[in-house]
């Protein structure tokens, strides 16, 4: 087979899926529209952590999990989501929103889309330091 032939599949191929995966809505983010999705969002990555509450935002992009060690949260990344307690955690009110600064490598910023008045909750409940 011609070099370019095989290019031109590959190339065609690589479209074909990635436009399978938009029109079947699977490349949409992953949004919490019940506390029980939040609730197993965060058990999948702290199995032995017990959720005493949450708070869903409107939008339903985040979660703030309370549990008796301290509050987490709970974010969409991509079609799947994470999770991050946020011991010593520095909270940064800005428009639109909370900027969470954590001691986490692999996620050290964290930026949460609230409305005003969840803003103001949100920072309430996790305790701005």
């Amino acid at each position: 087979m011609p070099l370019t032939v095989l290019i031109a599949l590959v190339v065609l191929g690589i479209a074909g899926v990635a436009l399978l995966i938009h029109t079947t809505g699977l490349s949409q983010p992953c949004r919490f529209t019940t506390e029980a999705e939040a609730r197993a969002a965060w058990t999948r990555e702290f199995p032995l952590t017990d959720v005493t509450g949450v708070t869903l935002c409107r939008s339903g992009r985040a979660a703030l999990i309370a549990t008796p060690n301290g509050p987490g949260v709970v974010w969409p990344m991509g079609a799947d989501s994470t999770a991050r307690k946020l011991t010593n955690a520095r909270v940064t009110p800005r428009d639109g929103g909370l900027t969470l600064h954590l001691s986490d490598y692999a996620a050290p910023t964290v930026r949460l889309y609230l409305d005003p008045d969840e803003t103001a909750l949100w920072a309430e409940r996790i305790g701005t330091t």
